[in-house]
């Protein structure tokens, strides 16, 4: 058991009640807009005479966002916990489509009521720095066209759910959901894995054209609001809307570039060795998931709540305030772990920002990935309790390059303590060389994600034969060079419709391969001195969003870089530690 007698101010873990409210009534929910509109016109038109009243201000505003962002929380939690109950699609719905439009031009007035404040300067610069900054970008893209098209691309992005949620196939007469499916590509016999990734992408393949069409649809929509914010091309407009102050698309091209010259050797030179291991005159897309010396495929667990109880102990061993997360999330009921049909793909870790005990959501099938994905949404989860006791909505949701960061860490610095899932000695180094290969191959799937994402806003009216072709050039630029796909030309265009991200969060990507070369460097550290290593990780993470990401990266003992120099050192100290095992 490590010690940490923690010197971060941590906000509780184990309150199951939400603070008491200030502004709002205590019986107050979400139903209708009606009942929500006075509360919005009070804060338009309260007046303000004094720093400490705009304070107050902020707080009750902060308040009110806090509420209906739990609301809605809460709405898509149940719709991506069974996609196919109706009532469940129309209550996210109706957010979507009666409050969310209305609560835009409010929530305008009430940024350029701030903004606009003679008392604007008489708050601590220090401490509402980011927020001021976020606000401002705010207002420079507002425009009240693009209202009516965020809830056109709302209603869109569930279509996509909906659709890729229904996925099954059949294999030995038995129904299964596709991630359960892809279990199999684990499998030993070479036959039941070719079957299975066969049966997936035909399966995929099925609905590959409304798919296809729906991404049009959305680009289209997209693209529109960008030119209504006046901006040349959607990228241009999530880079301003995504608060992205700390680097430029040219950044992200040198970072593929990087990536390429650092990294895709290396996962070349790693495919090399598993066809020699597995003996293979050609490796193929099934050949890569199996243990290469033919042992069956880890099961780390058999149930969701096995998974669970596991976790726990792992982050109690690491810190007991880590365990208290999970068992406090456990206490009230906010975790779905299991997959099954009818569930929405994926996995995420939704914060709750007014309770402060976020929701844990994911398709577990008895895998090693689903242990990872546990303690990555788990890292999410630790970031939601430490960020509990914030004072402002905002300052809860840091950027992406540093809640990713929360969770990718996690997966590192948990590794020691994997013997929970793995008593065998084999075994528990099998798994942690599984996953350092994965943590590897974070980078060249990111990087094909963000290139391909790029070029589809920057040229938003091509075709979906050209998107076909540039999908399957970024492909082979980073992934799978010594893999054969000859009889299998016909899946390969349509494998991006599988990130769900390209749907529903577009351009929330290449923070992944941002924030894993932060992991990795935090996992070093700790490496050489645990318990620094953790309070520094949580240090960091403690500060939500109230500071630029170089600085909360620094409270990490870390740097915010992702030069091709920094990428090739810590890829080195990865394939150094694989080494070991």
């Amino acid at each position: 058991m490590m010690n940490t007698a923690s010197e971060t101010v941590l906000a509780s873990a184990t309150d199951t009640q939400r603070p008491p409210r200030q502004y709002l009534p205590e019986s107050f929910s979400v139903t209708d807009w009606e009942s929500l509109e006075p509360y919005f016109v009070e804060l338009r038109d309260r007046q303000i005479a004094s720093a400490h009243e705009l304070e107050r201000w902020l707080l009750d505003r902060s308040e009110l966002e806090s509420v209906l962002s739990e609301d809605l929380a809460w709405r898509y939690i149940r719709m991506t916990c069974d996609t196919q109950d109706q009532d469940r699609a129309d209550s996210f719905q109706y957010f979507v489509s009666e409050i969310e439009p209305n609560v835009a031009p409010y929530d305008h007035a009430l940024n350029e009521k701030m903004i606009g404040s003679p008392f604007l300067d008489g708050l601590d610069p220090q401490r509402y720095r980011i927020f001021v900054r976020s606000v401002r970008q705010a207002l420079e893209i507002y425009r009240p066209e693009n209202i009516p098209l965020k809830t056109e691309i709302s209603t869109k992005q569930q279509q996509y759910a909906a659709t890729v949620g229904a996925m099954t196939v059949t294999l030995d007469g038995e129904e299964m959901t596709l991630p359960r499916a892809s279990d199999r590509l684990k499998n030993p016999d070479r036959a039941v894995r070719e079957e299975a990734y066969r049966a997936v992408q035909q399966r995929r393949l099925q609905d590959s054209k409304p798919l296809d069409q729906l991404f049009t649809d959305l680009v289209t929509l997209r693209h529109r609001m960008a030119r209504n914010a006046g901006f040349a091309n959607f990228r241009d407009y999530m880079f301003a809307a995504l608060g992205r102050f700390d680097y430029t698309a040219e950044d992200c091209f040198a970072f593929h570039r990087a990536i390429r010259e650092t990294v895709v050797p290396l996962i070349d030179d790693i495919d090399l060795e598993r066809r020699q291991d597995l003996n293979l005159p050609e490796l193929r897309p099934w050949d890569l998931d199996v243990d290469v010396t033919g042992k069956a495929p880890l099961r780390p667990f058999e149930t969701g709540a096995e998974l669970l109880e596991k976790t726990i102990t792992v982050f109690q061993r690491l810190d007991p305030y880590l365990g208290d997360c999970l068992k406090t999330m456990r206490q009230m009921g906010h975790l779905d772990l299991e997959s099954r049909k009818g569930k929405a793909p994926g996995g995420y870790n939704y914060p709750l920002d007014e309770t402060g005990v976020p929701f844990i959501f994911m398709n577990a099938t008895s895998s090693l990935r689903d242990v990872i994905t546990m303690l990555h949404e788990g890292g999410h989860a630790v970031h939601s309790f430490l960020t509990r006791s914030l004072p402002l909505s905002a300052d809860k949701h840091p950027p992406s390059e540093v809640a990713e960061l929360a969770s990718m860490s996690m997966e590192l610095i948990s590794m020691d303590q994997w013997d929970l899932f793995f008593p065998d000695e084999d075994e528990l180094r099998r798994a942690k060389k599984t996953h350092l290969e994965s943590v590897l191959e974070t980078f060249p799937w990111v990087a094909t994600i963000d290139k391909f994402q790029h070029w589809v806003y920057e040229n938003p009216e091509h075709t979906e034969a050209e998107r076909h072709a540039q999908w399957t050039r970024t492909f082979d630029e980073f992934n799978q060079r010594t893999v054969s796909w000859q009889g299998l030309e016909n899946y390969k265009p349509y494998l991006w419709q599988k990130q769900l991200h390209l749907y529903e969060v577009p351009f929330y990507y290449i923070e992944y391969a941002m924030a894993q070369l932060g992991a990795i460097a935090v996992w070093r550290n700790f490496r050489q001195n645990p318990q620094e290593g953790l309070e520094a990780y949580k240090r960091a993470l403690a500060l939500g969003y109230t500071a630029p990401i170089g600085e909360i990266y620094a409270a990490a003992g870390i740097r915010f870089d992702f030069s091709t120099e920094y990428l090739r050192t810590l890829a080195d100290f990865v394939r150094e530690e694989m080494a070991k095992l």
